[in-house]
């Protein structure tokens, strides 16, 4: 068979085979046994019939007993009880009828034939006793009627004594037969059960060697196939041995492992060709990591060296114009050109300074120098070197000094430095910008509240996010490096710097709805807390006294 459908076909129609003929032997076996309970019961039900009926004729021959021996008695005991024999004897009539009907079976007729001469001769009994007793009857003398009535008995139980014994005798036999046989059936059937399963057994064994454990065993083939190729085994083949639905699954599975394979050996190569590019295009990041590590620290010595040399120059500068303005504050007319070149070279030197602290803060070497401070004179020289940037950008940059200045112990130049920075953010990040304010007041804490706000369209970014993103690692000693798109300091700096005076910087909307707001807290002097610090002095007077 070259079809996996004909095999099973083939195994439902034996098995479909094995359970019809066991049904049909089962139905064969009921209807044996239903046949011969059937004669046992009605056999059962005749024995019970005849001895009704020797009741019945029992009975008769009493009230012909009475009828003689009292002739003025009730007439009707013997009407009655002649009633109840010729009911009794069509009772018998009728169940020998259903038991032995009309048919060809030459032991039915024998049956019925046997029971019917003894039935007749019943009733010619019953016909004599009930003609007797009516010729005695009319006898007057008693004694006559008496010995006659006495003959007519006897002569009765003589007719009725031996067919009544044969009939009963006739039932027990077939009761007894009927009994006998339902045993033998009962030996019969076990016998044929056992044969019938050994036989079914013996089918269905032949169909699974035949059938069933071939396909089984190809299945498993199949299975162990699919499990080696699933942990790599490419190299495994099936043999193929039939060209039915199994043998494709198995032609099939061979065809995949050697496409599989094919691909593995692809793809192996172009594992090795990837590696080979990943390993070039790493050789030439190095390289230029190399070049720019160079380049930066090129950038950074340039820094350092330009400060260096550039302060130089700008303290012999502001000497020079400290010495020209002493010597002539006595004249009436002070030189003003003296005032504005110390004004632009004090800015020059805070930038310059401010570049060599950033060039140092690359390398980790951040020094805070902390001393007591005025809040509102760092926050008006931060406003002060922004103008003019803020100017060139044609945005207001204002200074809201607040009710009072606060006293704090701070590094002046990196807190005005980080102050610069987030003014500087607000100019360079913030699209459609017209303000921005720079705000100080007293905050609790103690603290000074330093804020930095605009009415451009916001950070639109997580506080944690805004802080990295301007991060660019770590220097050495734990301090973070600044950011390096210009001269100022990175979010993450500057969030350092305000954490390192033991304050809090934190980032939000601005109070209108519209624009970005940083918010500094620094805290103050215990001093300025207490109101004696110059926190409490005229803030407009402490604006216009010049920067040291």
């Amino acid at each position: 068979m070259r079809s996996l459908k004909a095999r099973f076909a083939v195994l439902f129609a034996g098995s479909a085979l094995v359970v019809l003929l066991a049904a049909a032997a089962v139905l064969a076996s009921i209807g044996v046994a239903e046949r011969t309970v059937d004669r046992t019961l009605a056999a059962q039900g005749r024995l019970e019939l005849l001895a009704e009926l020797s009741g019945r004729l029992t009975q008769f021959g009493l009230a012909a007993v009475e009828t003689v021996g009292n002739p003025d008695g009730q007439p009707e005991a013997m009407a009655i009880a002649r009633a109840n024999v010729d009911k009794a004897l069509t009772a018998v009539d009728e169940a020998m009828a259903r038991s032995f009907p009309p048919s060809d079976d030459p032991t039915d007729r024998m049956q019925y034939a046997m029971r019917s001469r003894p039935m007749s001769q019943l009733r010619g009994a019953r016909v004599i006793l009930d003609r007797q007793v009516s010729l005695i009857s009319r006898q007057m003398d008693p004694d006559k009627r008496q010995d006659s009535i006495k003959g007519a008995l006897n002569g009765f139980g003589a007719m009725t004594g031996q067919p009544l014994s044969f009939l009963i005798e006739a039932e027990r036999r077939s009761m007894t037969r009927g009994s006998e046989e339902a045993r033998d059936l009962s030996s019969r059937l076990r016998a044929a059960a056992v044969v019938a399963v050994a036989v079914a057994l013996a089918l269905l064994v032949t169909l699974y060697r035949a059938l069933t454990r071939p396909i089984l065993a190809r299945i498993d083939d199949v299975r162990r196939a699919a499990s080696a190729i699933g942990h790599g085994a490419l190299d495994t083949r099936l043999r193929v041995q039939s060209r039915d639905e199994l043998g494709l699954l198995m032609a099939n599975v061979n065809r995949m492992a050697t496409r599989l394979s094919r691909r593995e050996e692809h793809v192996a190569d172009d594992r090795a060709a990837l590696e080979s590019t990943i390993a070039a295009r790493t050789a030439d990041l190095r390289a230029a990591n190399a070049r720019l590590e160079a380049v930066d620290l090129s950038r950074r010595r340039f820094f350092a060296d330009v400060s260096h040399e550039l302060r130089t120059p700008l303290t012999v500068i502001l000497g020079e114009c400290d010495i020209a303005m002493r010597t002539n504050a006595r004249a009436a007319d002070p030189m003003p050109a003296f005032t504005t070149i110390r004004k632009r070279a004090q800015r020059l030197k805070r930038r310059v300074e401010d570049l060599l602290r950033v060039a140092r803060s690359e390398s980790g070497e951040i020094e805070l120098d902390r001393r007591p401070i005025s809040a509102a004179v760092v926050l008006a020289e931060a406003v002060d070197t922004m103008a003019s940037e803020a100017a060139r950008r044609r945005i207001a940059l204002d200074l809201v000094p607040g009710a009072e200045d606060v006293e704090c112990v701070a590094d002046r130049e990196w807190l005005r430095q980080t102050i610069e920075s987030l003014i500087d953010n607000a100019l360079r990040h913030a699209t459609g910008l017209t303000r921005v304010q720079v705000a100080l007041a007293r905050a609790e804490g103690p603290a000074a509240r330093i804020t930095v706000s605009d009415d451009g369209p916001g950070f639109g970014a997580p506080e944690a996010e805004l802080t990295e993103r301007f991060k660019r690692g770590k220097g050495p000693g734990g301090a973070p490096a600044p950011d390096e798109t210009g001269f100022g300091i990175g979010l993450a700096l500057a969030r350092w710097i305000v954490e390192q005076h033991g304050g809090t910087i934190r980032f939000g909307p601005a109070e209108q709805g519209r624009g970005a707001r940083v918010s500094l807290d620094i805290p103050a002097s215990d001093a300025a807390w207490r109101g004696q610090a110059p926190g409490h002095t005229d803030i407009a007077q402490k604006l216009r006294e010049p920067a040291a």
